[in-house]
């Protein structure tokens, strides 16, 4: 089964309808040692949460991996890495931040614990709860 995953982004530097505009993107600009160690373990078909950070600050879309992640060519440094990611589809509605703190279901998703991480794992149960809030 593919792995899941949550990336940040501010979406006036990168939006989620950008992705879909474009169709597929090279997912880059990671630098956190963290962020980096799980951006490494993303291979090619794992589904991707795309959340929207500043203003927004609400899960809106999903996406899927197009390749595992390799080292950034545009940089020198090799522990650098992208992926290449594309999108599947919107949230039916977006998923704030405030609605998955509510949820004590979600109290060990990293993207409470780790506000500042920008690639974290998403496990089923965490998947799955945030689908669903994002149909009500």
């Amino acid at each position: 089964m593919a792995n899941r995953w949550l990336f940040k982004t501010e979406p006036s530097a990168y939006s989620f309808q950008q992705l879909q505009k474009e169709k597929r993107t090279v997912w880059d600009g990671v630098k956190n040692n963290l962020a980096l160690k799980h951006l490494s373990g993303i291979k090619r078909g794992d589904e991707i949460l795309i959340y929207h950070t500043g203003d927004e600050k609400a899960a809106v879309g999903i996406a899927r991996a197009l390749s595992g992640a390799y080292p950034d060519r545009q940089k020198k440094d090799p522990k650098l890495l992208v992926v290449e990611i594309e999108p599947v589809r919107p949230l039916p509605r977006p998923v704030p931040l405030a609605e998955m703190k509510a949820s004590a279901k979600l109290a060990k998703f990293d993207l409470l614990r780790l506000p500042r991480l920008s690639v974290m794992p998403v496990s089923e149960e965490q998947w799955k709860i945030i689908e669903r809030m994002a149909t009500k």
